[in-house]
């Protein structure tokens, strides 16, 4: 039965707050207050760039994926059975067990945890967190509820605090005159290194399911209430980043040396909250990376179950996960950080060309098109990893767009041309 619409506004909310903390990992919180130390008067301008490349690219994913019934592989199904398959698994291990569920705890503990309890064990920290993931996450109906009722308006209440202290009492004046970088390049190279495409990809799975047990069952009522919820997400992302990008630009006239961005989240709490802001940074950090924890686990633990027939149940993939995600946690976020960037640097170009298309899947004709575009993308991003290693001249670094990591856009075109010139066999 259908759910009446009084109540949709109410689940539009919801599943948009949900979608909203489970984008805003503590990875993301990292990258706009640097952004703004560094763009000084500028701040408000890469911030736009920021946002356009990091939640416009994720919603646009959202969209392409509900657009296509809910179901991921239809976005990249041109490519062929086999190869979409290969790319939408090799992206899900990245986003699940590989990288961005280990992660969340890695940057809790090492942001939360260690300046308030130094020397207390990884280990330990990380059987906590992933005990409570698994209990908040074995039931896959109240995912999205837990996040979107519980825990996203803690983690909401805690950035206003932080945010109304900024603006009440600046933590500095912002830098006028020209900005020590190109505040456009840098806030589009910012937003695409949060990588939220792969995020998108993953929690919309959740989303959908949600939306069905809601009681929406026509592909028209579930398509509605997702688009809803995802503009409901930007403008909670929308909000965030802008303060934070506000409070990094205040900091734009101290001497603060060779200062990373991790080390100006911190220095920022701590000048604004003093003792008080080592706890809110704590309460932040943890909230941001357990709801993404949660939601990314959930979703690997549907896809996988999916993948193998269903021989392990959802509860026995949510166990998998949250053990596994426990155990690499502890090589740290440093070395996490260090294995994921080549791989990503490979995969995540390749689903941003192949969702682009899809919104042109009425209007294409030949699939090689889709074939020749990830293998030009494919190519591009197999010279940038070489040269990253040293182990041939940066070439991509004279092609266009290379200044804000969209190197790969023209061999991707290109790719796509060369396709379009292969005929399709007759019957495909």
């Amino acid at each position: 039965m259908e759910q009446p619409k009084k109540h949709m506004m109410k689940d539009v909310i919801v599943v948009g707050f949900a979608m909203f903390a489970i984008f805003f990992g503590a990875g993301n919180l990292i990258f706009p207050p640097y952004l703004g130390m560094m763009a000084g008067e500028e701040w408000f301008k890469g911030f736009l760039c920021f946002i356009l490349a990091d939640a416009g690219l994720a919603v646009m994913t959202v969209l392409a994926i509900i657009h296509s019934g809910g179901d991921v592989m239809q976005v990249f199904g041109r490519l062929g059975r086999v190869p979409a398959r290969l790319l939408v698994t090799l992206a899900m291990f990245c986003v699940g067990p590989l990288i961005c569920i280990p992660r969340t705890c890695a940057t809790t503990y090492e942001m939360g945890m260690v300046p308030l309890f130094p020397g207390f064990s990884s280990w330990i920290f990380a059987a906590v967190f992933f005990m409570l993931v698994f209990f908040l996450t074995v039931r896959p109906s109240a995912v999205v509820d837990i996040i979107g009722k519980v825990l996203t308006p803690v983690l909401l209440l805690a950035l206003a605090v932080l945010f109304i202290k900024g603006v009440i009492t600046p933590i500095g004046a912002i830098r006028t005159g020209a900005a020590a970088i190109n505040a456009a390049g840098a806030g589009f190279l910012a937003g695409y290194q949060t990588m939220d495409v792969l995020g998108a990809m993953a929690i919309t799975m959740v989303v959908v399911q949600t939306v069905r047990n809601k009681g929406y069952m026509t592909r028209k009522s579930q398509n509605t209430i997702v688009f809803r919820a995802s503009f409901v997400a930007v403008l909670g992302l929308f909000a965030v980043y802008c303060g934070l990008t506000y409070l990094g630009a205040t900091t734009s006239m101290l001497e603060l040396g060779e200062i990373n961005q991790t080390g100006l989240v911190v220095l920022v709490t701590d000048l604004l909250l003093q003792k008080v802001g080592v706890v809110m940074l704590a309460v932040i950090v943890t909230f941001a990376c357990l709801t993404t924890a949660i939601g990314l686990v959930s979703s690997g633990a549907e896809y996988f179950g999916s993948l193998t027939g269903g021989r392990l149940s959802y509860a026995a993939w949510v166990g998998i996960l949250c053990v596994s995600g426990m155990v690499i946690s502890n090589a740290g976020i440093t070395a996490i950080i260090n294995v994921a960037t080549p791989i990503l640097n490979i995969i995540y170009p390749i689903l941003i060309g192949q969702v682009i298309l899809s919104y042109f899947d009425e209007k294409i004709k030949n699939d090689h098109i889709y074939m020749g575009t990830a293998i030009g993308t494919l190519l591009a991003c197999l010279l940038g990893v070489a040269a990253d290693f040293g182990m041939i001249p940066n070439v991509t670094g004279l092609l266009p767009l290379a200044s804000i990591g969209f190197y790969w856009v023209l061999p991707a075109v290109l790719g796509g041309i060369v396709g379009a010139c292969i005929p399709m066999r007759r019957g495909n």
